[in-house]
């Protein structure tokens, strides 16, 4: 991938980091291939981050972070899985899918989303959800499992019209005025944009979100695999998952 975009604040550190790892690097860069299954609500952080080293070639699968240990369980190649929550990664790491121990990089925090304008005058998790049309994750997406105890905590019981497997899918429409609300992540709110208002949900981060990151089990680029890791977890990688909306542990 070619480095066409640095961190604002984070340019001198993201260029002395990319000559270390080419400086460094144990492959040559034409063989610095690594394939990433990554949750959906990491689509556009990660390939900023890609960017930052040029002499990685990263091929990036994302979906929702149940389907992606899903994929890995039925054989499908990668070298790193990141998930939305430990849970999923710990699924992955129970199977023996990934290595040992894996990496919690990023946190986030689960918000209310309603379309410009608010039409259904939404005005968070309350009675103003009577009536409308409310989407979700699934129950088994990170996202989802956040949705849930974000309304048990608050005493509601969430009435869905529909429940999704990506969290993408959930702003999408939301963004797009299919639907009157919809709870996603905070980095989710920030990507939609104008497009979308947001209600904070939890301002203490008391049900945040913990992404984990892994080298997959018998990956053939483990090496690129752990020198991807090493980016995301690096001080520019952290500068790019701030831009993003994402919290650092």
């Amino acid at each position: 991938m070619n480095a066409s975009r640095l961190p604002a604040g984070g340019t001198a550190l993201a260029l002395t980091l990319v000559l270390a790892l080419a400086g460094c690097a144990g492959a040559p860069a034409s063989d610095r291939t690594v394939t990433v299954f990554a949750a959906s609500s990491l689509t556009g952080v990660f390939a900023d981050i890609a960017e930052l080293d040029p002499t990685l070639d990263v091929r990036f699968t994302f979906d929702g972070s149940s389907t992606l240990v899903d994929q890995l369980a039925g054989g499908a190649p990668a070298d790193v899985l990141a998930t939305a929550d430990e849970a999923t990664m710990a699924r992955a790491t129970q199977a023996s899918l990934v290595e040992p121990e894996p990496t919690v990089f990023a946190t986030n925090a689960g918000v209310l989303i309603v379309p410009a304008g608010n039409p259904a005058g939404v005005t968070g998790l309350d009675a103003s959800l009577d009536g409308t049309k409310l989407v979700v994750c699934a129950p088994t997406v990170p996202c989802g499992a956040t949705a849930r105890a974000l309304a048990d905590a608050a005493g509601v019981a969430l009435a869905p019209v529909s429940e999704e497997q990506k969290v993408t899918d959930v702003r999408g429409k939301v963004a797009s005025g299919e639907a009157d609300a919809g709870i996603v992540f905070a980095t989710d709110a920030t990507a939609a944009g104008d497009a979308v208002e947001t209600i904070v949900l939890d301002p203490d981060g008391r049900f945040a979100t913990r992404y984990p990151v892994a080298v997959v089990a018998g990956s053939a680029n483990a090496e690129t695999a752990h020198a991807f890791i090493d980016l995301v977890t690096s001080d520019a990688g952290r500068v790019v998952l701030a831009e993003h909306g994402f919290g650092t542990p």
